[in-house]
């Protein structure tokens, strides 16, 4: 196991002190998901390296709580109860499910004015829960309430880890922090510019949206203030496009972790996906995602990699950090500055973009040509 790296995460990209409350989590494979035997063995390391990473944080912290849950099965799903118990305490996990919130939270059928509880529930006990946490699960909890309650409210430090597994920490993970950081805040101040972008590639992507009053988030690795949030390995400038005035086309060649046989386009109008065209057996999956609910088909957010050490284009962790790409996600982008809330978030990497921004006082620039960044 990788002893130093994990000590990094700890250490340097979370900063935790020896006084300080950690949460580690993972999940494990259910009777319902179908997966082959290399999955079966990368979703086996991926539990060992949160289990070692328990073992690192124990050496490094006062206290280190630990998880391992059935597996949601897909992105987005809030966690169970017995995760925010971990995490919020269980004062505040009793406050919520006393006055009826946490039910609809978790089922994300939550209407503003329970959430809107729920944020005051959790600020009187935001004391009581931990100081940082390393979501080393399968499935992502990034654009989860979960998440947003902890670091918005709790100012808990977060770091999120799906997918991972052991080649990134020799890979994107040695990354020059430094540099990518520079890098990755120059384009996001280029982002929060912009009054709207329009994306084209090689493959046929060519899909316009606005960002008019959008903030532009940096993800750079770097977690050591409170309420930090980001994914390791890291390396993206990312905001959400405004509901609505997403108008064009997607066409996606690789999908989360393999790529398609044939590519899928995917038409969007006013802001969602209306259909989804290929021969691909992935095409039938998409599309299933989609019918289920019509938030799922949201464009939820326009990401830039910036991540130089990046180069996997078969994990999507990974491959929406490599430098010069974009990534479009459809679903929830209700925890990072939309309006859409739905247990859903799935990003798709596109390859050698033309990125071109039209500036709020009406002039043009380009920030990608064929995949080379100009920031």
């Amino acid at each position: 196991m990788p002893v130093k790296e994990l000590h990094q995460l700890f250490k340097v990209n979370l900063g935790i002190k020896p006084n300080e409350t950690v949460l580690v989590f993972t999940d494990k494979p259910t009777a319902r998901e179908k997966i082959d035997e290399p999955e079966a063995r990368r979703r086996e390391l991926l539990r060992d390296i949160a289990r070692f990473a328990e073992e690192t944080a124990r050496g490094l912290s006062k206290e280190v709580r630990f998880l391992e849950f059935p597996s949601l099965g897909e992105h987005g799903k809030e966690p169970p109860e017995a995760l925010w118990r971990l995490a919020f305490g269980d004062g505040a996990v009793d406050a919520l499910k006393e006055d009826g919130l946490l039910n609809s939270i978790r089922r994300n059928t939550a209407k503003p004015e329970t959430i809107d509880k729920a944020k005051r529930v959790i600020n009187r006990y935001k004391r009581s829960g931990v100081d940082a946490v390393v979501a080393l699960s399968n499935f992502s909890t990034s654009h989860t309430m979960f998440r947003h309650f902890l670091t918005t409210i709790c100012q808990v430090r977060y770091v999120s880890m799906p997918l991972f597994d052991m080649e990134m920490f020799q890979g994107p993970m040695r990354t020059d922090y430094r540099k990518m950081s520079k890098r990755t805040k120059a384009v996001a101040t280029e982002l929060k510019n912009a009054a709207s972008v329009k994306i084209t590639t090689p493959a046929g992507t060519e899909i316009t949206f606005s960002t008019q009053g959008r903030r532009a988030e940096s993800d750079t690795g770097m977690l050591t203030k409170p309420g930090s949030f980001g994914n390791l390995p890291a390396g993206e400038a990312y905001l959400a496009p405004v509901e609505g005035t997403a108008q064009g086309k997607l066409v996606i060649e690789w999908g989360p972790t393999h790529k398609l046989d044939s590519p899928i386009t995917v038409t969007v109008k006013d802001g969602v996906a209306v259909k989804v065209s290929g021969k691909d057996p992935y095409a039938r999956v998409l599309r299933g995602k989609l019918k289920e609910h019509s938030d799922n088909g949201n464009i939820a957010e326009l990401g830039i990699g910036t991540n130089p050490l990046a180069l996997r284009p078969d994990n999507i962790l990974e491959s929406e950090k490599i430098l010069g790409t974009v990534h479009i996600a459809f679903g929830d982008n209700s925890s990072f500055g939309g309006t859409v809330s739905t247990p859903f978030h799935q990003d798709f990497v596109y390859f050698k973009p033309t990125v071109e921004l039209t500036l709020k006082d009406g002039s043009h620039t380009e920030l990608l040509r064929d995949g080379k960044l100009l920031v």
